[in-house]
């Protein structure tokens, strides 16, 4: 956002078809020989650090090979000041670099060379590794590089508190909850990494671990309730060892069936990443052998997790084909004509085989009497299905072709509808995920322990509802969540993105809902928005946000370098506040269309995607392929006087 002198425009219908066309056929090429979509998700050094790590705390064959071009990954995306970011051109954080660095010296990095040197200066000016989170204190317990007072308490027992009590596992996330089971188990039982090169990294720290009294809290822990947590976790840790035997025993064992339970054949438990690692460890502490039928899909899940390419692999978080899909759909249909909308509804078809009728999942806790449902994030997740993903792929279906999908649309509408939280609004995956003191227990210094409503997963259900025909006037869960999305609008006239960085997003995802609604684009709250992100477009005529955004001392906008997704959403909220002639409309088409490459696709490197703000964020490579193809389609259309925003939710 500066005074800069903007681009020049250009118009004409018949110089953007060809670049539409482009991108269309681009996508429609990407797609899978059954018609869905899935494209990679990249995340920090983290997740493929840990993946080499794993291997070796298990002491497992070395693939040379693979962790050679993984090691080239991680040294490429280090900063030049030495340690590595959580999302491209971010600053330095100081478990992303422990990690990296302590896998490449792993796989054979001299800790002399160059690189692993600027990374050691910059641990080490930082306060060292024992500044490191909770999570990657508990890694180096597990490697017996610190001890395990440095991790705050959890004890197995958990598992066996009734659901009235302060701390339950139906109170956290899914996410939280899948990662800590496992967890809980090699806390108790506290193995020790094989580590068969011996491998350690004690010249991180500047204090020798078992000298050091004061670890470290999450920077959100500063509230009454931070000292009450510490003092209890300062009378469990020696309490611990007292548990009767009997009564830890029953605890590992109620874990070991959360696990299995869940185990979710090659998708993996919860299907992401760290509960994967922590449920393959968990079994190995438990000494099932290396062909036990868990042991042996719980680490075929991890593997169906790497990227490898001609130079460099890398691990995914996850992989995400039901939202690509969704979305690439979404595109798809919006571009229309005959080749686009026969692979929509191709793509379509592959999603109603996977919506999730016949598994009462763990939101079921709170909803017993509800009826599954819903769709997962993943290939597989049916403990796990996901508001935000239901609710725009019904929006697809119903867009798509209503009266095939009739049935599958109704149960994802009733699914949702039966999730709405009772302030009005939807979480992710559970209702009323709203115990905010537990952010405050000392295990929790991420502050993302829970998974309460936000706006922008509101937004695309008030979005769906509305599309489907429901009004205010006449629908009570409609209306309320109207409510609580004109209540969340920030001062300056945006949204919080909870899943995508950051305002952008989540302003985009306002907008649909509330032009979806026939909320009046004059509106106050509709004005508001559009001022906002006319002021905010770039000299370049695109939009950028950084995850800085999601500082705790977040005072407003502060521009970062312009995406081709970041731009698409603010192209498609002008939009949806009725602003297709607006001139900041204009800038952002010249700006995707000086950007497209020759392939038909948009370069996009930046991180716009969220897992857990201020801890953990991602890439979707998908972004940049259909969000602006999306835009440029809808403007288009509009010009045209084909107004897909008076009809569809998105």
């Amino acid at each position: 956002m500066t005074e800069a002198i903007f681009y020049p425009l250009e118009w004409p219908a018949d110089k953007i078809e060809p670049q539409i066309a482009a991108a269309t056929q681009a996508l429609i090429d990407c797609a899978r020989a059954d018609g869905h979509w899935c494209f990679e998700l990249e995340a920090d050094a983290t997740i493929p650090a840990e993946y080499i790590l794993l291997k070796h705390y298990l002491g497992e064959a070395v693939d040379s090979a693979l962790e050679a071009k993984m090691g080239s990954y991680l040294r490429r995306i280090q900063k030049r000041e030495g340690g590595w970011p959580l999302f491209h051109d971010g600053a330095f954080d100081m478990s992303a670099s422990v990690k990296a660095y302590f896998a490449l010296k792993m796989i054979g990095d001299a800790p002399n060379s160059a690189h692993m040197l600027r990374a050691r200066e910059a641990i080490l000016a930082l306060g060292g590794a024992a500044k490191s989170n909770v999570f990657t204190r508990a890694f180096l317990a597990l490697y017996g590089e610190i001890p395990w007072r440095a991790v705050p308490a959890m004890p197995v027992e958990i598992m066996l508190l009734p659901c009235w009590f302060p701390f339950h596992l139906s109170k956290i996330s899914y996410w939280a909850r899948t990662v800590l089971v496992p967890l809980m188990v090699l806390q108790a039982l506290k193995p020790k990494a094989r580590n068969p090169r011996g491998i350690g990294i004690g010249e991180l720290f500047i204090v020798p671990p078992g000298e050091v009294r004061d670890w470290p809290r999450g920077a959100h822990q500063t509230s009454p309730w931070t000292p009450f947590f510490q003092g209890i976790d300062t009378i469990l840790r020696p309490a611990e060892r007292f548990f009767p035997k009997g009564l830890r025993q029953r605890a590992v064992k109620a874990a070991v069936a959360f696990v299995e339970q869940r185990l979710n054949g090659r998708d993996g438990l919860g299907a992401i990443f760290p509960a994967m690692a922590n449920a393959v460890m968990m079994f190995d502490a438990l000494s099932y052998p290396a062909d036990h039928p868990h042991v042996v899909t719980a680490r075929e899940a991890l593997e169906g997790l790497v990227v490898v390419r001609e130079q460099e692999a890398f691990c995914q978080p996850c992989l995400s084909p039901v939202w690509d899909t969704a979305l690439a759909c979404q595109a798809l249909l919006e571009v229309g004509g005959n080749e686009a909308k026969a692979a929509a509804l191709q793509g379509l078809g592959w999603l109603s085989e996977r919506q999730i009728l016949d598994v009462a999942g763990d939101w079921a806790a709170e909803h017993p009497g509800l009826r599954p449902g819903g769709w997962a994030f993943q290939y597989a997740n049916p403990h796990y299905p996901d508001v935000d993903d239901t609710a725009v792929v019904v929006m697809t279906m119903h867009r798509g072709d209503p009266t095939t999908f009739d049935e599958a649309i109704a149960r994802g509408r009733e699914w949702v509808s039966g999730l709405q939280s009772r302030n009005g609004g939807w979480g992710a995956f559970d209702v009323d995920n709203t115990y905010e003191y537990l952010n405050y227990i000392p295990f929790a210094d991420h502050g993302a322990l829970l998974d309460p409503p936000t706006a922008d997963v509101t937004a695309r259900c008030v979005s769906m509802l509305a599309q489907l025909g429901e009004t205010p006037e006449a629908s009570p869960t409609l209306a309320r969540g109207i409510a609580y999305l004109l209540a969340a609008q920030e001062k300056d006239g945006s949204w919080f993105g909870r899943w995508g960085v950051n305002y952008i997003y989540g302003t985009w995802s306002a907008l649909c809902a509330l032009r979806a609604a026939k909320i009046d684009t004059q509106s106050v709250a509709m004005r508001r928005a559009v001022k906002w992100l006319v002021a905010i477009q770039h000299s370049d005529g695109g939009w950028g946000e950084g995850g800085e955004s999601y500082r705790l001392d977040y005072r407003g906008y502060e521009p970062a370098p312009s995406t081709a997704s970041q731009s698409a959403w603010a192209l498609l909220a002008l939009m949806a506040a009725g602003e297709v002639e607006h001139p900041a409309v204009a800038r952002g088409i010249a700006y995707l269309r000086r950007t497209q490459g020759s392939d038909g696709f948009w370069r996009e490197e930046r991180f716009t995607a969220t897992g857990f703000p201020r801890v953990f964020y991602l890439r979707y490579h998908g972004y940049p392929k259909f969000f602006p193809l999306w835009a440029l389609a809808r403007y288009r259309n509009l010009r045209r006087g084909i107004d897909h925003n008076a009809r569809f939710g998105m």
